[in-house]
């Protein structure tokens, strides 16, 4: 069995390969016809950027970084001479001029989408005329690796139950060598896939069919990170199966988190973009959907017709009524560990590196701080944004509307949640972006602290402090000083997993819905020496 499970991770190591590989395959060289028609689908004003790129682009061949920076290079220089002219017409006060020559620069934050845009016509070589083969020599490897290296864990690891032997003891899941390589990778694709995707889309010729097929058009680099968010979550929820096999509500709270993200978040909007709806996740709730409220958004719903109206009054009613009432019932757990889409990544790709949560009281406080501020941020954000969009207005309180989305989406929505938030999962555990900055984990916990029928009870009693439930809590909560005490566990941060309760070894740990009250027991301590138990229990039955 270890023999196989070391062919396996060759087998997937070489998919890796071959798929980081692709990034530097094949060549661009763009036709002046494709230069035209892009002009024209695009709309751009300016002869200037499209005699430089006449000149020094259309004709040449060039390798995917080469391709990017003359790009973007003919960008800049446009930018800059229309910069200058703006700043000759001011000096001059000619302001009739100085408006006109906006019309021609290009926006600096569109520089990325013009250049992917340009290179997806330009591309041309081996994995652009061969995606069915380079999708086996990548997924197929990958995912056929990973598999011989998961299953031989139904035999290794013995008699069903959980089994966390060695984890200090490896370079992978202690924070070793071989965690700070998946972490450097991890980072990079995160930063290439936000800020660089014109050196991705290699990657999107291979998955331009199956595009095609579920939306009809051809893969951005978002469709190419869709994908691989499933098949990624899909594999390791075969080593979820495999570790907790002994747990039923593991298994079906891992098959929750597979369908709602395979389903509600990909396959749903990819069909409906097929028939010229908006592709819209029923499931994402604002504020983790923080551009719900954007102009963009809200004109492409109004205009969308029936449909488009519904959307608009399905995502409130889910975030002021469906959320909340859910979370009283069920605690944030419903959300966060079986519809989420970052806790279904979590908990299945992160689930080797759960051990790694910070536990100390310092890393409490800078939570409670981060997460409530970024909540703060996105609903001020919201705020200056609708009143701005009702009002016609650019700014409100002095804020402007522009600055502070851009903002929030550089700052939260890029570097947050996904360069932070999931490339750090092998070092700093794998509930960064929920534990610290997810604006909706912060709402949810504010319900769930103070009305909410969910809690943790424990048996004091049988507790032996292990340590176990400690160690495997993702969130960092101190489960095992609470089991110690006997007491509920009522954390606005708990995102109610089950690991605690699955790992511990005598059963002292139970999620439950109860009545709310008695769901609170800070002063109780159950304890033989000090208790009459009999009296106790009897002045418990007298009580209910």
């Amino acid at each position: 069995m270890k023999t196989i499970k070391i062919i396996g991770l060759i087998i997937f190591l070489t998919g890796m390969a071959i798929w980081t590989g692709a990034l530097f395959m094949g060549e661009f060289s763009l036709t002046q016809e494709q230069l035209d028609s892009f002009i024209e689908e695009k709309g751009i004003k300016s002869e200037l950027l499209a005699k430089t790129l006449e000149e020094e682009v259309v004709g040449e061949t060039f390798g995917t970084f080469g391709f990017s920076s003359a790009i973007r290079g003919a960008l800049t220089d446009n930018n800059v001479y229309y910069d200058e002219q703006i700043a000759k017409y001011d000096a001059a006060k000619e302001w009739d001029k100085k408006g006109a020559q906006y019309q021609y620069r290009i926006n600096n934050g569109d520089f990325q989408a013009f250049t992917f845009n340009l290179a997806k016509k330009a591309g041309t070589g081996f994995v652009r005329e061969n995606p069915g083969l380079m999708w086996i020599l990548t997924f197929g490897l990958g995912i056929l690796g990973a598999l011989m290296f998961i299953f031989p864990n139904l035999v290794l690891l013995g008699q069903p139950g959980i089994k966390n032997d060695h984890i200090y003891h490896n370079s992978a899941t202690n924070r070793g060598w071989i965690a700070w390589l998946v972490l450097i990778y991890l980072v990079a694709f995160y930063l290439v896939l936000y800020f660089y995707s014109d050196y991705v889309v290699n990657w999107t010729f291979i998955l331009d069919p199956i595009s095609r097929a579920l939306n009809g058009g051809d893969a951005s680099q978002w469709f190419v990170y869709g994908f691989m968010y499933c098949v990624i979550m899909i594999t390791m929820a075969v080593r979820m199966y495999i570790k907790y096999r002994h747990n039923k509500y593991q298994i079906v709270r891992t098959t929750s988190v597979l369908f709602f993200q395979i389903v509600f978040a990909f396959l749903i909007p990819e069909i409906m973009s097929s028939l010229g709806k908006p592709g819209y996740d029923f499931k994402n709730a604002f504020p983790l959907d923080y551009d719900f409220f954007f102009e963009w958004n809200l004109n492409t719903l109004t205009a969308s017709g029936g449909l488009g109206i519904f959307i608009l009054v399905w995502g409130i009613v889910l975030t002021l009524v469906i959320v909340p009432v859910m979370v009283y019932f069920f605690g944030k757990r419903w959300y966060c560990s079986w519809v989420c889409g970052c806790g279904g990544l979590a908990e299945t790709l992160g689930d080797p590196y759960r051990q790694h949560s910070n536990k100390t009281m310092k890393a409490w406080k800078l939570e409670r701080w981060l997460i409530h501020s970024v909540l703060v941020f996105s609903l001020v954000m919201t705020l200056v944004t609708l009143y701005c969009y009702f009002t016609g207005a650019q700014a409100f309180l002095g804020i402007n509307t522009n600055w502070i989305k851009d903002t929030y989406s550089f700052l939260i929505g890029a570097w947050f949640a996904g360069v932070i938030g999931t490339g750090f999962y092998p070092i700093f555990g794998n509930r960064v972006w929920c534990r610290f900055g997810c604006p909706l984990a912060a709402y949810l916990g504010f319900v769930q602290r103070f009305k909410s029928r969910f809690r943790i009870t424990t048996n004091g009693g049988q507790c032996i402090s292990c340590g176990n439930c400690s160690t495997y809590c993702e969130q960092g909560i101190d489960v095992r000083a609470y089991a110690q005490k006997g007491e509920n566990i009522v954390r606005s941060s708990c995102v109610g997993c089950g690991i605690c309760s699955a790992v511990c070894p005598r059963g002292v740990l139970k999620l439950e819905n109860g009545p709310e009250k008695g769901r609170i027991n800070p002063t109780q301590v159950l304890l033989g020496n000090d208790v009459d138990l009999m009296d106790y229990v009897n002045n418990e039955q007298h009580s209910a």
